[in-house]
């Protein structure tokens, strides 16, 4: 009976390690424990229930702790950083025709809504393929 659960612990560690959501490594955890209470007890389903019950109750308690630990936060690209910044408008910009923008030292094809005049401060409300979309500030 070791033999098995060595092999299933083995298993879900191959899994995990291919897989890397964090899913079957506490399983295998689980694993390793029915492994040493099987040098113990004889009985099969005493060890399938350490297995499962020990596995689900990891997976739930430790889960959601560890995945917040091991997050990278997220950083602006390039193009995200301009959103919610101040740009100058360069070219007129009207609803039907894209004018230009200056922001974070860079010149940007812009879209509005509304009119807006050369000269005039719009915030950047967000990027629409290599445009930005502005609204008067």
């Amino acid at each position: 009976m070791q033999y098995m659960w060595l092999i299933v612990s083995i298993f879900l560690g191959v899994i995990e390690l291919i897989t890397i959501n964090l899913t079957t490594i506490w399983f295998v955890v689980s694993a390793i424990c029915a492994l040493l209470v099987s040098f113990f007890i004889d009985s099969f389903l005493i060890q399938m229930c350490i297995f499962v019950i020990l596995g689900i109750v990891l997976l739930i308690t430790t889960k959601p702790m560890l995945t917040k630990m091991l997050k990278i936060k997220d950083e602006k690209t390039n193009i995200d950083r301009v959103i919610g910044m101040i740009a100058v408008v360069t070219e007129d910009i009207s609803k039907n025709n894209i004018g230009e923008v200056k922001v974070d030292g860079k010149r940007w094809s812009a879209i509005s809504d509304k009119e807006i005049k050369k000269g005039t401060n719009v915030k950047v409300l967000e990027v629409n393929g290599v445009k930005l979309k502005v609204e008067e500030e």
